[in-house]
């Protein structure tokens, strides 16, 4: 009996230790398990950071700089004679002589040349003998026509007849300056055998020589002549800079065979047109030639100091995106790339001129990859720390 109540006592005892054993066995190894998951997701959660942060492009960022209030705009133009003209023979016949040559500096009025012309000479030998010969039969009829208008005052003539004669003497009279008109237009074409300077300036060319047959008209050019005291310099101004290029606007011009020397002029008249084909203005600057160092038909390097009307925003050139839906700059706005539309102006191919859609105080990424997308993160870094990295 007593052992049978014991073991039946001994039993519970040994269930409850169980249990006790078992919650603790539990316990711990909730404990392991919770000890050794959390530093897991912690680890994990700061490697997703981590590599968040690492994927993040590493970007340099400068503010733009300002563009100048004035800026030089270096433009080709041609020069050209303040009056340029051929000069054509208007009456014909043979070059008896020419007393000029290629490179001659002459005067208004100085004698070019001179044609032999016999035949016009003849006509207007000619025509003064007519002349002369209208001239007589015009005094004739009108001494008739006076005699008869006194004889019919006292009925010795009849009217119809002092009539005929009053009409064949205003005929005659027409003769006369019918015929006075030949003889001066004769005069001139027998003037026109001496070629004379219609101003001062410089013989740039000589077509004939002596003994060529001339012929009237422009088929034939006999010298051509410049003025070369001023000259005119033509530019094609591109529409971007065509409201600052006004007359008065001062130009410096360089030539490749005057090295290191200027010369100045000033723009005196645009075309206030742009060409459609070429979106140009044209513009006009004179130049002092009174030196005679320039000549026409020389290329030029023209110099404008031009006002510019919007102050602009100056930017690399590796820094624009050229995307689909037009140009862009990415700047860095909470450490986040936004790429912004902007409008340049002038481009010189190492920095352009950004007159749209930028601030000064915008932060600009310099060299940009080209798969940055609007809104990613971006990691700023200064030059030395992008060196240091590049280093290691």
């Amino acid at each position: 009996m007593s052992n049978t109540s014991q073991e039946q006592q001994a039993r519970p005892l040994s269930r409850g230790k169980a249990g006790i054993l078992l919650f603790v066995f539990l316990a711990v190894a909730v404990g392991i398990a919770i000890a050794g998951i959390l530093p897991r997701l912690r680890d994990r959660k700061e490697l997703r950071q981590q590599t968040s942060e690492l994927a993040a492009p590493t970007v340099l960022v400068a503010a733009p700089q300002l563009g100048a209030p004035s800026e030089e705009v270096v433009l080709p133009g041609n020069i050209f004679a303040y009056v340029d003209s051929p000069i054509y023979a208007r009456t014909s016949g043979y070059l008896r002589k020419w007393y000029f040559d290629i490179g001659a500096h002459v005067r208004k009025g100085q004698l070019l040349a001179e044609i032999e012309s016999p035949e016009v000479d003849q006509q207007l030998a000619q025509a003064r003998a007519d002349l002369l010969t209208a001239e007589a039969n015009a005094k004739y009829a009108q001494m008739t026509a006076s005699r008869y208008q006194d004889l019919v005052k006292s009925n010795a003539v009849s009217r119809q007849d002092t009539e005929n004669f009053t009409t064949q003497a205003a005929a005659t009279n027409t003769q006369v300056k019918s015929a006075l008109a030949n003889v001066q237009r004769l005069e001139q074409l027998v003037s026109f055998e001496k070629i004379y300077a219609p101003f001062d300036g410089v013989v740039t060319a000589r077509g004939v020589d002596i003994g060529q047959l001339i012929d009237a008209g422009a088929n034939k050019e006999l010298f051509h002549l410049s003025d070369e005291h001023i000259l005119r310099v033509y530019v094609n101004v591109p529409q971007l800079y065509s409201l600052a290029c006004k007359p008065g606007v001062t130009a410096d011009l360089t030539f490749v065979e005057y090295p290191g020397r200027t010369f100045q002029g000033r723009i005196v008249r645009t075309a206030k047109a742009i060409d459609p084909t070429s979106r140009t203005l044209l513009v006009e600057v004179d130049v002092d030639n009174r030196s005679g160092d320039l000549v026409p038909g020389a290329y030029a390097q023209v110099h404008f100091k031009l006002q510019s009307p919007v102050r602009s925003l100056i930017v690399p050139v590796p820094a624009l995106l050229f995307r689909s839906e037009g140009l862009r700059v990415a700047i860095v706005q909470d450490n986040k790339a936004r790429l912004v539309p902007i409008t340049i102006g002038r481009d010189d191919g190492r920095v352009v001129e950004v007159t749209a859609g930028l601030h000064p105080g915008d932060q600009v990424i310099q060299d940009p990859p080209d798969s940055i997308v609007d809104g990613e993160p971006v990691r700023i870094v200064q030059p030395g720390q992008q060196q240091k990295s590049g280093g290691e």
